[in-house]
């Protein structure tokens, strides 16, 4: 058994070299180890993200949304060759819709940036939600940590643009983009979602030939909006830009200014201060997962959750006294 274990922690132990050498291979067998459920795997891969952690937390992490339609792939290949040409390397973290019958992603990154994919400066990792908080993939944090101890300095993390998911990726990230489409009554739609208020910048895609007039319209609707809404920080004022991402009209400025955002917030000490924030919320939402990996994984105590779930349903017992009865079965 002791030879086994010591194969297994040699494995990983080259695997991290591997990772912090950059190669992609690895690490794309690095963020396997990381996505796989079973508990042997899991519990190698704490080991390997620990043994990586003193060589991440260097890149520039930026958290894209938008809705479904606007731009949001295009978006980040335009703007992902425009950093490989400045000589940075980037890593995309793009979370799929899951299929809701096989748990697979619906979409393919990798065909949809396909010029991005193609360079060597470039990472691209699409991930099933697989029913996680916001349509967020559960490891998309460790999946950036290797990611940066591979060398990656800008980590782009794609949110599907549902539900809480926007959320989620502002919790893991530095700067949050939100990209919206000129006209058809977006401005009033992104107010009442409550994006406008998480996002560190607001971008109208398509701003390009007949659309450029109603781009300009709507970009002044949102500067109107954020005059009356609280600012995320006081050390920054939200701007709100145009650009067109298929025409590579605007990419430049718009990289500006999460440039000019890192550097704000650095002179302020927000930018630490959001990161130790966001490893604490990192560390509780792992708890929350384990807990639920343990009512999972245990045979009698799934069978128990059953019994409890039976009986909350047929209205035997009330759903807080049902709660603490499965609470009682992890302590």
């Amino acid at each position: 058994m002791a030879a086994k274990t010591t194969a297994r922690s040699l494995d990983t132990a080259t695997l991290a070299s591997e990772v912090r050498a950059g190669n992609r291979a690895a690490l794309a067998r690095a963020i396997t180890l990381i996505e796989s459920r079973r508990a042997d795997h899991q519990a190698e891969a704490r080991k390997l993200v620990q043994a990586l952690l003193p060589f991440t937390g260097r890149a520039l992490r930026v958290g894209i949304t938008g809705s479904p339609g606007v731009g949001k792939s295009t978006t980040i290949e335009a703007l992902g060759m425009a950093l490989v040409g400045r000589g940075h390397k980037v890593a995309v973290l793009a979370v799929d819709p899951t299929s809701a019958r096989s748990g697979g992603s619906i979409l393919g990154d990798k065909t949809r940036m396909a010029q991005l994919s193609a360079t060597d400066r470039a990472f691209i990792r699409p991930s099933p939600a697989a029913g996680t908080l916001g349509g967020v993939a559960a490891k998309t944090r460790e999946a950036m940590l290797l990611c940066e101890a591979a060398g990656f300095d800008v980590v782009l993390v794609e949110t599907v643009g549902i539900g809480q998911s926007e959320t989620a990726v502002c919790d893991m990230t530095d700067f949050f983009l939100a990209l919206m489409l000129p006209g058809a009554g977006d401005e009033l739609q992104g107010i009442k979602k409550g994006l406008v208020e998480l996002a560190d910048m607001i971008a109208i895609n398509k701003a390009d030939g007949d659309n450029l007039k109603r781009a300009n319209l709507a970009a002044a609707e949102y500067r109107g909006a954020l005059h009356i809404l609280t600012p995320r920080s006081a050390h920054w004022q939200v701007p709100v830009v145009t650009y067109s991402a298929i025409a590579g009209l605007g990419i430049e400025e718009l990289w500006q200014k999460v440039v000019d955002h890192r550097d704000a917030m650095q002179a302020s000490g927000e930018f630490a201060a959001r990161r130790r924030e966001q490893q604490v919320k990192w560390m509780w939402t792992m708890l929350e997962d384990r807990w639920q990996a343990r009512l999972r994984a245990d045979p009698a105590i799934r069978a128990k959750v059953r019994s409890t779930e039976a009986a909350v349903a047929e209205g035997q017992i009330t759903p807080a006294l049902g709660a603490d009865q499965i609470a009682e079965l992890l302590t």
